[in-house]
């Protein structure tokens, strides 16, 4: 009798939770609404496309299908793993992730700082404009550019290296000794003003009264800057951190891949433009899904992984 009761109230209550979830959604439905574009697009593109996971695992035959190939268990990846290329692949991809990750995130946090201190209105709409401009270019245009301002001949800086006296004549795309600077230093001028978006927001939730209780105490701009403004954004820097180590094992295919030369092959061949030579061009599309497959799982234990030391360090975390 006591059972039935209890099973009698869980229903009861959770009735009423859906009841009030509806009321909820009739109550909001315009809302409901601007987000229902977001979820169909995470639904058919991120979630719907995790049934082709299955490839990783399996002989894939055109005449079968996914469903019908054979299963081959966990071989792709035990090759993978045997590759000769798998070691510097994924060191090469480490090196330039890292680079991005680490030596590139204060470039954002720094021009979003500097940004808040403008008080002129028109000056700051117009710069921060320009700063944005490029995050709109695809990284088609990007390399072009950069592969005619470093021409070898009538590029701009071999130009300018000729006109102060030097020789004037050095492939700069061609040699390894340049990549890591041209690839840092693009994707900063790609990303950073579009990155610093996100850290100007959090500086306008801080509340102004820290900066007039810190002027009163004889703060000057430096000292607001490292004692208000900084500590106001950090959740922001840990959680935006957090979330990129997600991609650790992703070092950007676009621009890598047209970036990639004979000259600088041996730092700028990474695992996304491997899965795409195995995958699409030789076919091996079960051997490229494993490979694919592993570079979500390490970064969502990453991900994980970082977020529980945040939390234990900082109290600060994503969830």
């Amino acid at each position: 009798m006591e059972t039935d009761l209890s099973q009698a109230g869980i229903m009861n209550e959770k009735k009423k939770s859906h009841s009030f979830l509806g009321k909820r959604i009739l109550k909001h439905k315009q809302l409901y609404l601007m987000l229902f574009p977001c979820i169909a697009f995470f639904v058919i593109f991120s979630y719907i496309p995790m049934g082709g996971l299955m490839l990783a695992f399996k002989d894939y035959q055109f005449n079968k299908g996914i469903i019908g190939s054979p299963w081959v268990g966990f071989s792709y990846f035990k090759a993978f793993f045997n590759d000769y290329q798998s070691a510097q692949l994924i060191k090469n991809t480490l090196a330039i992730s890292s680079i991005k990750l680490f030596i590139g995130l204060p470039f954002p946090i720094l021009l979003s700082l500097m940004f808040n201190e403008v008080r002129n209105r028109r000056f700051r709409g117009i710069t921060q404009s320009i700063s944005y401009l490029p995050h709109f270019l695809s990284w088609v245009i990007v390399v072009g550019l950069m592969q005619r301002m470093l021409a070898p001949d009538s590029g701009l800086l071999n130009e300018a290296i000729r006109y102060f006296g030097g020789d004037g004549s050095t492939f700069f795309m061609m040699e390894s000794n340049y990549f890591y600077p041209l690839m840092f230093g693009s994707h900063v001028w790609k990303s950073i003003g579009w990155d610093s978006i996100i850290y100007l927001a959090a500086m306008a939730g801080i509340n102004m009264e820290l900066y007039e209780a810190s002027r009163i105490d004889g703060a000057n701009k430096w000292h607001e800057i490292w004692h208000v403004t900084l500590p106001g954004i950090r959740m922001t820097i840990s959680i935006l951190f957090i979330l990129s180590l997600g991609s650790v094992l992703n070092a950007g295919f676009d621009q890598i891949y047209l970036m990639r030369t004979p000259g600088n092959m041996q730092l700028a061949d990474i695992l996304d433009t491997y899965i795409i030579r195995v995958g699409l061009k030789d076919g091996q599309y079960g051997y490229a899904t494993a490979v694919g497959l592993m570079q979500g799982l390490i970064g969502l234990f990453l991900v994980i992984g970082a977020n529980k030391a945040s939390k234990k360090l900082t109290d600060e975390s994503v969830w």
